[in-house]
């Protein structure tokens, strides 16, 4: 499926956005770790947080693909600015998917125009990628729910007005994720988010651990309404959320090459370019296969979702092979700069140290093999 004419002037607008504002202006930010306030400004007077939320509610409404394009181009540009618009993207496709009417009327408007950012609430403290083992809860305190336990790692944390928690309901439910909802949680009394936790790259924008010490909700916060479906809710976000963290390996990847690129050029050896010296052109044309190959398949996932098809296999190998691709350009980039490539005077150093993020971000790789495995058997059952 191939975006359409609004859907290209819209990854073309973009790709201006970041080669005119973001660009020149990332070191002001990432160097220091510093909120991009005035990008994040102009994110959302373009549009950027809304997305994926429906016209109705004064969203952009672009396909899954044309999403994963813009993502791409953002974090071609500086990958902590994709980041800003991840978790918050995928609960606008949470909501618009299974919550009900008064939801979405409640939330949707203001994340469309980025007046309501929102954030995931996955990851635990002593749990991982294991969500299985997920301690935080909610039980039932008169006509309320209090919510107690702790999640890490969260993106956004300080700046997000919803929490899209995925936590426990059930605790007697077996397996364990039949009992688990999401529960759309705004700050206030009973949730403490910590300061900003020190990180490789991915500066600029906040990662915490939040606490919720008996926060209450009241039945309205469960998305779609009704206890215990969360498990499958958060399972097709994350289809949208690991496309999400493979189009930011992309864009992450795209820099390091465009940058290997135009240095191989102008760098000279031995009297001639450098790229003409077989061992980095080679170097060269690896890079651009894989990343053509990551692009296709990070294509083809989202196409899927576009078509209302189960990708959590297709979304697992795209997020996959793009960051491990992203990672081995990034490196490659280096090689190719030579002790400049290690140097903070070049941007390459900055590629490498944010693409470890997309390895390790939304399920670990080692989790992604885990999902293809089980669905590629699923699939393809033996019947004897």
């Amino acid at each position: 499926m191939s975006l359409t004419s609004d859907e290209q002037q819209m990854v073309g607008m973009v790709a201006e956005f970041v080669d005119e504002r973001v660009r020149p202006r990332v070191r002001e930010f990432e160097q220091d770790d510093i909120y991009p306030e005035p990008l994040i400004e102009d994110m959302k007077e373009l549009g950027f947080f809304g997305l994926l939320a429906p016209a109705e509610y004064g969203g952009v409404d672009v396909s899954t693909a044309c999403f994963a394009r813009v993502t791409e181009e953002l974090a071609r540009g500086w990958m902590s600015l994709a980041g800003a618009i991840g978790g918050h993207s995928v609960i606008t496709y949470l909501i618009r998917t299974f919550g009900t009417d008064e939801q979405k009327a409640k939330y949707l408007p203001g994340m469309a125009d980025g007046s309501i950012r929102a954030t995931m609430a996955l990851t635990e403290p002593g749990g991982g990628s294991d969500l299985q083992a997920m301690r935080t809860h909610a039980v039932r305190d008169g006509d309320a729910w209090s919510i107690r336990g702790s999640k890490t790692w969260i993106s956004n944390a300080a700046h997000s007005g919803l929490f899209g928690l995925l936590c426990v309901t059930d605790r007697d439910a077996n397996p364990t994720h039949k009992g688990m909802s999401v529960i759309l949680v705004e700050p206030g009394d009973g949730l403490v988010i910590s300061k900003k936790l020190p990180k490789l790259g991915y500066r600029g924008v906040e990662a915490c651990e939040v606490v919720f010490d008996g926060r209450r909700v009241g039945d309205d916060a469960i998305l779609g309404g009704t206890p215990n479906q969360g498990w499958s809710h958060m399972m097709r976000g994350l289809e949208v959320g690991r496309i999400q963290v493979a189009a930011r390996a992309l864009g992450v990847g795209q820099a390091a090459l465009d940058t290997a690129v135009k240095y191989a050029q102008e760098r000279e050896s031995f009297g001639k370019p450098i790229w003409k010296h077989q061992s980095v052109g080679n170097l060269l044309a690896d890079m651009a296969t894989k990343q053509s190959a990551a692009r296709l398949l990070t294509l083809d996932a989202a196409e899927k979702v576009d078509r209302g098809e189960r990708a959590d296999m297709e979304a697992g190998m795209a997020k996959l092979f793009a960051s491990e691709t992203a990672m081995q350009i990034a490196l490659d980039a280096i090689r190719v700069h030579g002790g400049y490539g290690y140097s903070k005077e070049y941007d390459v150093e900055r590629y490498f140290r944010d693409a470890p993020l997309m390895i390790v971000g939304e399920g670990t790789n080692e989790i992604q093999r885990n999902v293809i495995a089980a669905q590629l058997i699923a699939r393809n059952r033996v019947v004897s």
